[in-house]
């Protein structure tokens, strides 16, 4: 019962710190928005001029047209890039991870390359893409795949390359294929660090398509936040941010299940 109580109480102490903070700024900085006007904007009520508004999270399905449609929507939109850049990271980034793991001589060809592009920011890819495709949700899935792809080639190649060596003995003495030795030997020990990779990417990509959408443009909700700050709504600018927060909190969670039941280790 106290662990339950803890769980609940230090939470909402923090809740409760953060709200009082956010209203102290609210105070002192002009136009900000209180958490109460922010509550409204979110779920409708009376507004700082005592209009009637209606929140941005009564109706978040509601299509006005191509270029109106409720949160929702943006939000749809935006996963929708973010799964497409993730994938195409999968289908590269674990065969490639493999590959260097595997052997030393590709190690030592590509790491220097991997090292020096996986910092670069995805701000400073985005105006070469956006020429290549000329298109905004190709563009936003590329930047996509280019940054999120190096956490899984490397916690790829980290899980082969900690594959006990007794155990690459054993499959050499029983004349395993290479395919053989992948499907037996490597990859029951390197899929927790090859699904870390993924949970990482994952954050990385849904970090991405903010910054990706508010230069881009189009549906999405990187958009949406720009939009509303073009338009001075500035509550809503705060409920963008901690919707990104909670879907990407959600996104963790379901990668780190999916990894606890492909870790055999947690399994046992």
């Amino acid at each position: 019962m106290q662990k339950i109580i803890k769980k609940i109480a230090l939470p909402l102490m923090v809740l409760f710190a953060i709200l009082a903070g956010w209203q102290l700024v609210a105070n002192n900085v002009e136009e900000f928005p209180t958490p109460y006007y922010t509550w409204v904007a979110a779920f409708g009520g009376v507004n700082a001029e005592e209009m009637e508004i209606k929140g941005v999270l009564s109706d978040p399905f509601y299509v006005e047209n191509e270029d109106d449609k409720g949160i929702a929507w943006q939000i749809m939109n935006s996963l929708g890039r973010v799964f497409g850049g993730f994938a195409l990271a999968i289908l590269v980034g674990i065969p490639v991870g493999l590959v260097i793991g595997m052997s030393q001589s590709f190690m030592q060809a590509l790491n220097p390359y991997i090292q020096i592009l996986k910092p670069v920011s995805p701000l400073a890819w985005l105006p070469l893409l956006l020429m290549v495709f000329q298109d905004i949700n190709l563009t936003a899935v590329a930047t996509i795949f280019i940054t999120s792809i190096w956490p899984i080639i490397i916690n790829t190649s980290l899980g082969v390359r900690s594959v006990d060596q007794d155990y690459l003995n054993v499959a050499k003495v029983l004349q395993f294929t290479p395919l053989e030795t992948i499907r037996k030997i490597i990859l029951p020990v390197a899929v927790p660090y090859i699904f870390t990779g993924m949970r990482l990417s994952l954050g990385i990509a849904w970090l991405v398509i903010v910054a990706a959408e508010m230069l881009t443009g189009g549906i999405g909700i990187g958009f949406w936040i720009w939009d509303e700050y073009n338009n001075l709504n500035y509550p809503n600018i705060i409920i963008g941010i901690i919707i990104v927060g909670v879907v990407g909190y959600i996104l963790d969670v379901i990668m780190g299940k999916i990894a606890d039941f492909f870790d055999y280790r947690k399994r046992a």
